[in-house]
């Protein structure tokens, strides 16, 4: 009714405020300076339209302005008519102006001179939200679409208090008062100050839900078929959503409707619904119920389909003569499962596809389907298109899509592609969406993708404090550099390194100056030479360690004396004496080890037993020097290793970031060649005291190392329908270091169990284990060092942000593991127990980040303490 009052009062206004002054005598007599007046008991008389002007609208073009009126000179218009009038009409529909008048300024003959009056809406100068806190006031300023300079208009108002009760009515304030006001700003002429009064009041959750007429499923399981609507004050709801949003409760009322389908009962509704205030926080909900009969399914018969017999369809449909009638899983089998039958058809080019399941008959409580199929032609592929690209060459992204002009469609095809363009690191995964545009009329079909660019070069650069000073890293990686065009430089440079191929560049450099210093520089190519997914990299390192001299422990001996002595006299406590306990000044440089290695990896892309396996081998070589080195059966002397490390691995996640679905694991052996095999050494006489036999024993190092490493991710809910869906993963992992000759033992290449999993330079001389509620190394001290390592886990995610920009998941998890000195104890049900809390934050500038608190549960080796409570920090990767 308001908006019909509004629209008759508008046209009135029109029909009095366009005044157009004439006159029906003679105008040659008539003053220049004075307005020809308009009679409109006259007979109305056809003028041309010499010239229109504006007066009025500063901010627009007078070319503009005219164009919104429909009038143009030349025109044909009749005085007093309709034309005027509808110009008029124009202007107010815009909402841009407060006041419009148009004047004849003069008429000469046939003749008519135009000016169009205007008075513009002021503009917002600033606008103020009252009333609520930071995040809120920046959804809504994303929302509700006032912004400053523009002008204001009363369907702004309108709209914008629209959105806002809409916005607290989803968040459970449905007793919200908006009040939008408007005032002129005293420093600008024509703007005016918005202010957004917005009482939020409390938030509305349900009391109570009364449930009627339900016999087959309880009140209670009903209540906890409902998603989000919950009642408060219930221990069982403790974790979930207690307010009142009519849109949720309209979607869980589908959702007991859909439960009852999938238990046969295809006739029931939700017959009467009410929502009544309990008081002014809280709601009480009723809901009667009419079951139905339950139904059968008794005889499925297939028509139209002459690509696949029925018998092969039967099977697919997993639904046979006497089953519940489950509309839910008759749903799933026919589109939404993976090997659902619609994908049959999908999978081999029948994109025109459709199944129409008939109820044909019923019976009783028995009902007869009739499956009716539509195969239609194969489509072909016509064009593939490629989006939003802005960081890659066009034929990177292109050479990883399984989607190819000429090929016939295949849903699998599509949607592995995307996968693959998710593996890359270069778009945002949570936005890329397939552009699929059949075109029945000749058979083919248009397949665009739509990416969203994303920085993924990294940037670390991390300070910290131990017994030997500041320690401080720097590194650099770049995934999208290129070296076809480092001898190009021009615009195939993106600041100082060519880019475009998508391969890696990572440089690093750690040091802390006197003790410790670290170097290291790879490179990888997932598509080497360009044509095949045959990946190959190159690596170098070289890190040097020093050691602290013998003085300090005789120091350290007597230090601890004179403290017990000093404090059992004088009562002085722990007096240090000299401050004899810090490293720094034990520095001894000739007590260090040395080691430098390089790496040359080939890996090929299998077709059996799918394409998500890869084989890889690599072959390195390293070397360590060391002198006076004392945690090594080898304390001086230089030791090589030449090995050859072959993998077996498949990947089929779905986000290198925030995996939902899929599965990884990987095979390898890492082999030196048996040189106690062929060297005609009795290695049984060598002591391990004596240092020229260890030289000598350990010249060329020999093993073979064996490990397992498999990960598991189940999502909790729908992927493709919740975005931020929890994840369980589960992990196993398994590790065994063998030799040819028991006497000839590798004291490298060992397994470092226990902590965060980073420490430092051991890392090249030994593999790290994390083993969250432990301290580093913990299982596997000095002495013991770890031939065979084992390690379970369970860890429940949760994100709480998926962008472009920044990811962010929360955790929880149950782990154990363990390391044995001797391989023939291995006992993978002798491990070592943690649990606990944790969050990691992905940017793309800095990589992987992370917190986690964990309790250890179990005694460490060689000491009667027990893991308790341990803080882990991590920085560029994930346990």
């Amino acid at each position: 009714m308001y908006y019909r009052i509004s629209s008759i009062l508008v046209t009135f206004i029109c029909l009095f405020s366009c005044v157009l002054t004439s006159s029906a005598q003679d105008t040659s007599n008539t003053d220049e300076t004075e307005k020809p007046v308009i009679l409109y008991s006259g007979t109305p008389k056809k003028y041309e339209i010499a010239d229109i002007k504006v007066v009025g609208a500063k901010n627009y073009e007078d070319y503009v302005i005219i164009g919104l009126s429909g009038l143009s000179k030349g025109q044909t218009i009749t005085v007093p008519g309709d034309e005027i009038t509808q110009a008029c009409k124009r202007y107010w529909r815009h909402g841009l102006f407060s006041d419009v008048q148009v004047t004849a300024d003069k008429i000469e003959g046939d003749r008519i001179w135009l000016t169009i009056h205007l008075t513009m809406r002021p503009r917002v100068s600033d606008i103020r939200y009252h009333g609520v806190k930071k995040s809120e006031r920046e959804d809504l300023e994303a929302r509700v679409g006032l912004i400053k300079g523009n002008q204001i208009t009363p369907n702004l108002i309108d709209r914008a208090k629209t959105l806002i009760k809409r916005y607290f009515d989803d968040k459970g304030f449905k007793n919200a008062d908006i009040i939008i006001t408007q005032k002129d700003d005293p420093n600008n002429e024509n703007q005016v100050l918005v202010d957004i009064n917005i009482d939020k009041k409390e938030k509305v959750k349900v009391h109570q839900i009364t449930i009627t007429g339900n016999q087959a499923i309880t009140t209670k399981k009903l209540k906890r078929v409902m998603k989000k609507t919950n009642e408060k004050g219930k221990l069982l709801n403790l974790f979930r959503t207690k307010k009142f949003v009519e849109e949720n409760f309209e979607a869980d009322k589908q959702l007991i409707i859909d439960k009852y389908n999938e238990l046969g009962y295809r006739d029931a509704m939700i017959v009467k619904d009410s929502i009544k205030s309990y008081d002014d926080r809280t709601v009480d909900i009723f809901m009667e119920i009419e079951e139905g009969q339950k139904y059968y399914l008794r005889n499925v018969t297939w028509v139209g389909n002459t690509l696949y017999p029925s018998e092969q369809l039967n099977f697919l449909l997993r639904m046979k003569k006497g089953d519940v009638y489950n509309q839910k899983l008759l749903e799933e089998r026919t589109s939404t499962d993976e090997d659902a039958i619609g994908n049959l058809y999908y999978n081999n080019g029948y994109l025109f596809y459709s199944l129409d399941p008939v109820e044909v008959n019923i019976v009783g409580d028995s009902i007869d389907l009739e499956m009716r199929i539509f195969e239609g032609r194969q489509a072909t592929i016509n064009k593939v298109s490629i989006n939003g690209n802005d960081r890659l060459y066009e034929n990177v992204v292109r050479r990883e899509l399984r989607t190819r002009p000429g090929q016939l469609f295949s849903r699998e095809d599509l949607m592995r592609s995307m996968r693959e363009i998710q593996q890359m690191g270069h778009f945002d995964p949570e936005q890329i969406q397939p552009d699929i545009q059949p075109k029945p009329e000749d058979g083919t079909v248009d397949i665009g993708y739509d990416l969203v660019s994303k920085a993924n070069d990294q940037v670390e650069f991390s300070a910290g404090w131990g017994q030997t000073g500041i320690i401080g890293k720097l590194s650099l990686k770049f995934t999208n550099f290129s070296v076809a065009n480092l001898l190009h430089p021009g615009e195939n440079y993106r600041g100082i390194l060519p880019q475009g191929d998508g391969q890696t560049l990572t440089i690093s450099g750690q040091t802390n100056a006197k003790y410790y210093q670290s170097y290291s520089v790879s490179f990888y190519d997932p598509w080497f030479g360009g044509k095949r997914p045959n990946a190959f990299s190159v690596s170098a390192f070289y890190s040097r360690q020093t050691d602290i001299s013998s003085r300090y422990y005789n120091d350290a001996y007597m230090n601890s004396y004179y403290n017990s002595y000093y404090s059992g006299m004088y009562g002085y406590g722990m007096y240090n004496y000299g401050n004899y306990n810090n490293y720094e000044n034990y520095y001894d440089p000739d007590k260090s080890i040395q080691m430098w290695g390089l790496a040359v990896m080939f890996g090929k892309r299998l077709k059996w037993p799918d394409d998500y396996f890869q084989f890889t081998a690599e072959l390195s070589y390293q070397r360590y020097i060391l002198s006076d080195w004392q945690y090594f059966p080898v304390t001086n002397g230089k030791c090589n290793n030449l090995s050859i490390n072959l993998t077996l691995s498949r990947s089929s996640i779905d986000n290198p970031i925030y995996p939902r679905q899929g599965s990884e694991f990987s095979l390898s052996a890492q082999l030196t060649p048996p040189y106690s095999l062929f060297d005609g050494t009795d290695y049984s006489k060598y002591s391990t005291s004596n240092q020229d036999d260890m030289n000598k024993m350990h010249k060329w190092i020999e093993y073979h190392k064996w490990k397992f490493k498999s990960k598991v991710y189940i999502p909790l809910m729908d992927p493709i329908a919740v975005k931020r869906t929890p994840v369980l993963m589960g992990r196993v992992e398994f590790g065994l270091l063998g030799h040819y000759n028991k006497y000839k033992k590798s004291p490298f290449e060992t397994f470092d169990v226990g902590g965060d999993g980073m420490t430092g330079y051991s890392s090249y001389a030994t593999e790290s284990v994390a083993l969250r509620g432990y301290e580093n190394s913990s299982l596997t001290p000095y002495g013991y060092e770890g031939y065979a390592y084992a390690r379970l886990g369970l860890e429940l995610r949760y994100p709480l942000m998926l962008e472009t920009s920044t990811s962010i998941y929360a955790l929880t998890f149950v782990e154990a593991g363990n390391a044995w000195h001797d391989v023939n104890k291995f006992n993978p049900f002798d491990l070592k127990r943690s649990a606990g809390v944790g969050v990691r934050i992905f940017l793309p500038m800095i990589g992987m980040m992370g917190i986690d608190w964990a309790y250890g549960f179990d005694k460490v080796l060689g000491s009667k303490q027990y893991g308790g409570s341990q803080f882990h920090f991590i920085l560029g990767q994930e346990f």
